[in-house]
């Protein structure tokens, strides 16, 4: 009895007798939540304002808004888009009308007189797809979680490497900014972390005053940008107090 418990179900048909023989067909194999709902728009209503329902069983000929129309309705909204459809029907039985069903988005169609056996294996197999793709989600939630603390630990792990070795670190964009700087560089050139970070490494690099080897450094500091990172370089770097490093 406890089978698909916590599982919400709406059944739409405008007879209140059709409804009464779904709820109590359905209660005799399933444990599940069943709304209801004798229109189009009452479900519309319900299905918008009712969170967490996994399949709606709706009739097609009603009055007003019959189940064709009520469908399109809750495809093109996004809170009810991707809930499964399925349609019951005793009078649209042509291959036109499946197909024109299957348009506005039911997945499958029953027609009356309901099947019970039938009914019951329908519903039970989009459940089982629902629980299925639920589990598989919350796996696939689980090794996100996973990789995400196993990158924040090798994140931890790295700044820690950087923050105390010995040795200046600077890290730059594209463009030659710095974008971090460690322990050891911010004391080589006078500076804090936060003030490097508004410079560009042209700001701390000393330039060659011979030509023909300002060219070739300019070269060699091009590809260390392109690289992101200066560290243990043999190069001369200007302190805030004009030393040179």
């Amino acid at each position: 009895m406890n089978r698909y418990s916590g599982f919400k179900l709406l059944i739409v048909d405008d007879h209140e007798h059709n409804l009464f023989t779904l709820r109590s067909l359905i209660r005799q194999y399933m444990d599940v939540e069943i709304l209801e709902a004798t229109s189009g728009q009452q479900a519309l209503d319900l299905a918008l304002n009712t969170p967490g329902i996994d399949l709606i069983i709706l009739d097609i000929q009603m009055p007003e808004m019959d189940g064709f129309q009520t469908a399109s309705m809750l495809k093109v909204r996004k809170k009810t888009r991707e809930i499964p459809i399925i349609f019951l029907t005793a009078a649209f039985k042509s291959e036109e009308f499946q197909h024109k069903g299957y348009e506005v988005g039911a997945v499958d169609y029953l027609l009356k007189p309901i099947d019970d056996n039938l009914l019951i294996n329908k519903i039970s197999t989009y459940f089982r797809l629902i629980q299925k793709e639920r589990e598989m989600n919350l796996v696939l939630e689980q090794k996100v979680a996973e990789r995400t603390a196993e990158l924040a630990q090798a994140k931890t792990h790295l700044e820690n490497i950087i923050n105390n070795m010995g040795e200046a670190l600077l890290l730059l964009d594209p463009e030659g900014r710095i974008t971090q700087a460690n322990p050891a560089a911010c004391q080589m050139l006078g500076y804090s972390e936060a003030s490097l970070q508004s410079l560009s490494i042209g700001d701390v690099f000393e330039e060659e005053e011979d030509e023909q080897a300002g060219a070739f450094m300019g070269t060699w500091l091009e590809a260390l940008i392109r690289v992101g990172a200066l560290s243990k370089i043999d190069a001369r770097f200007i302190a805030r107090d004009g030393r040179r490093v």
